[in-house]
């Protein structure tokens, strides 16, 4: 039931990912309610209570149950996922959860089933699904605007590493970041993959160390005979560095990056333009107000996710798929990690509905 007629979420988690959430449902996201806030360091959800002006719960409990709360936004480690789910779901609440759901098919499995039992809405965060310029490939391909799409190019490349505690719990880069790659990929193509190809090294001795890499090419087989390619760095020094590009029988479509500022100086020694955003919460940000707009539009209309626990089990899989091919050098069926086929056609549960 809404209250005053607004979506009640509650955050639970307030790093950096976290408080951003609880920063656009506080003032951006409308038909929004931010009702309250909940972290394990408490310095952290007293900063982010003080400035947003709402409650600060003691336990995850207290939050959760509170009156007023309509969904819960899970914004805490990967480890902490599926217990949290499987707790907002027993109080009847929504689900929007960061990904990854949780690092192994067996608890994203256990998270789903507990959701569906509880009759809630899952949501998972892949938010480039909703990037303007992102979805305008999806939506070219979807209208058959390039014909029948034949390659498919993804370019994702972070300027730094995150620090190296980090990775120790993220699951590597295939879990942490390339996990946003095998989502657009099935999503942009409308199909799902049958086959996983990985490659990679550390170029980075530190990362090495940690039992990760830093560059990887991997190569994607769709279904419907699409050949997905995605490069991944984690040091591009001229900023955040995010393409996605189709290519079909009847042309190509392609978004490209946004600049950090709308100024281009040409002079003798040629033209120069500004540099790309530097930090995925402003190369995103408009898609993370999007995202939060169809999901609190959906809670309201009483509608299914377009992002579901499903499309949130996919990935991973692919995950999983390319640190075996990488580990055993050859390429890795998806059927050999999922023989079940648990994974539906990509369109399942209003997946392909567009948000705007």
């Amino acid at each position: 039931m809404l209250h005053d007629g607004r979506v009640g979420v509650a955050v639970l988690g307030c790093g950096r990912i976290g408080s951003m959430h609880a920063d656009l449902l506080a003032g951006r996201v409308p038909g929004a309610r931010l009702t309250g806030v909940f972290d394990v360091d408490g310095d952290a959800a007293s900063a982010v209570g003080v400035r947003l002006g709402v409650s600060v719960a003691a336990t995850v409990d207290e939050l959760v149950e509170a009156d007023g709360v309509d969904a819960v936004a899970i914004c805490t480690s990967t480890d902490t996922h599926v217990e949290m789910i499987v707790r907002a779901a027993a109080a009847g609440r929504h689900v929007f959860c960061e990904k990854p759901i949780a690092l192994d098919l067996d608890r994203i499995d256990a998270a789903l089933h507990d959701v569906e039992r509880a009759g809630v809405a899952l949501h998972v965060g892949f938010n480039r699904r909703f990037d303007p310029a992102h979805r305008s490939v999806r939506d070219a391909i979807a209208k058959g605007e390039i014909g029948d799409v034949h390659l498919l190019r993804i370019t994702s490349r972070d300027p730094a590493p995150p620090p190296l505690a980090y990775l120790a719990t993220s699951g590597g880069l295939f879990l942490d970041m390339s996990i946003h790659d095998f989502d657009m990929a099935r999503f942009v193509t409308g199909s799902e993959v049958v086959d996983v190809t990985a490659t990679g090294t550390a170029r980075d001795p530190a990362i090495a160390d940690a039992g990760d890499i830093d560059t990887a090419a991997i190569t994607l087989i769709h279904k419907n005979g699409c050949i997905t390619t995605i490069d991944n760095s984690r040091r591009a020094l001229y900023g955040y560095d995010q393409r996605v590009e189709a290519f079909g029988s009847g042309g190509l479509v392609a978004s490209e990056n946004a600049a950090a500022r709308a100024v281009v100086r040409r002079d003798a020694s040629g033209a120069h333009e500004p540099p790309i955003a530097d930090f995925f919460l402003d190369r995103y940000a408009t898609s993370f107000v999007h995202q939060w707009e169809d999901f609190v539009g959906r809670v309201a209309d009483r509608r299914p996710p377009s992002v579901t626990g499903l499309d949130g089990r996919a990935p991973l899989v692919l995950g999983l798929a390319a640190r075996r091919s990488l580990d055993e050098r050859r390429t890795v069926p998806v059927a050999e990690l999922d023989p079940a086929g648990d994974t539906p056609d990509v369109g399942g549960a209003d997946a392909q509905e567009a948000s705007r």
